[in-house]
């Protein structure tokens, strides 16, 4: 990862209760400046919205250059802009409506949990064209398995039209810092909101679509308990990589790759603190392909931390940790369900 990306990171996002999760793997403390970004507790409030989102995200009309060297206005068109340094984030036709981010973000979370923020994270990404925001409960949640993981509630929404505002639970994994998919065998709830004139979001149906934060815990454990029960022996596991990652029959780049990614896997299931202890089960399977997803797996056109947010908002973890699961219901031959026993 380059510098600046570090740079940015340890500038442009806040990572609260660090007693608990330990620092981000981006943690550089000669980045930090004068005001470190992490947090031993939540983080405040009023931090989120002076070190991240003091700004306005303006509409400007587009102009493109005529032939006489003038400027002509396009119709029916507007550019969002940065009101603090002027980058401009997105073009958009004139029924777009920018969410602003205290409003959209910090107010409504604050309305549908109808008590007071507990944020755990929150940051910008593409130069705060993408924000985030993450409440989470103040203790970490320890299955009788070794599994610890913080249920959180997200909301995330963007000014260059790569996200619709959106309202998700999730849950992260302590040891390895993964976002993972929380019901693991079923999509999680969420809600979208479009940036349309007249957008708006219905609080009580909101809060009966995510079943909001509080359930999750109770909901996670008993799917790491019952993954936890079902054993996946070495020859099982050989036979989830074939299907996994099958391996091309002629030699060449292909085949390099799924071979590196075999034995990588393979590393993390015989070895790897985050994931070994669970080694011969199917929650070791889930923790061995997240935990590469998330940190082992090259990263084409994106930097990994900014994959790994919008895969968590976008729906990408459910779909990561549910074709798992798929692929591993065929090697057993039985399905799985979020609260299987």
């Amino acid at each position: 990862m380059s510098k600046e990306t570090l740079e940015w990171l340890n500038a442009n996002t806040l990572i609260g209760f660090t007693d608990k999760r330990g620092t981000a793997w981006h943690y550089r403390a000669s980045m930090q400046g004068e005001e470190t970004n992490h947090y031993p507790g939540p983080i405040p409030v009023d931090d989120v919205k002076r070190r991240l989102f003091d700004w306005e995200a303006l509409s400007s009309p587009v102009y493109v250059e005529d032939p006489r060297g003038g400027l002509a206005q396009v119709p029916g068109r507007q550019a969002i802009v940065r009101s603090d340094n002027g980058h401009v984030m997105g073009i958009f036709s004139d029924g777009y409506e920018p969410h602003p981010y205290v409003e959209w973000l910090i107010n409504t979370i604050s309305r549908l949990l109808d008590s007071d923020l507990s944020i755990g994270s929150a940051g910008l990404l593409k130069n705060g064209a993408v924000a985030w925001v993450s409440v989470e409960i103040p203790e970490n949640v320890v299955t009788p398995e070794g599994v610890e993981f913080r249920p959180h509630l997200f909301g995330a929404t963007s000014f260059d039209g790569s996200l619709a505002t959106t309202f998700k639970r999730a849950v992260t994994s302590i040891v390895c810092d993964n976002t993972m998919a929380a019901g693991l065998a079923e999509r999680g709830q969420q809600v979208k909101i479009k940036h349309s004139r007249h957008s708006r979001l219905r609080l009580a149906e909101a809060r009966d679509a995510l079943n909001i934060v509080y359930t999750l815990a109770d909901e996670f454990s008993a799917a790491v308990r019952g993954l936890c029960q079902v054993e996946v022996t070495r020859r099982e596991w050989n036979k989830f990589l074939d299907a996994h990652v099958p391996t091309p029959d002629e030699r060449g780049r292909s085949r390099t790759m799924a071979e590196h990614k075999r034995d990588t896997l393979t590393k993390l299931w015989d070895h790897d603190h985050r994931v070994a202890p669970w080694s011969g089960t199917a929650w070791g399977v889930v923790q061995a392909v997240n935990t590469f997803t998330h940190h082992e797996q090259h990263v084409r056109g994106a930097e990994r931390a900014e994959r790994n947010m919008l895969r968590a908002v976008t729906g990408g973890v459910d779909d990561l940790d549910q074709s798992t699961l798929l692929t591993l219901s065929k090697i057993l031959d039985r399905p799985f369900h979020a609260t299987a026993a």
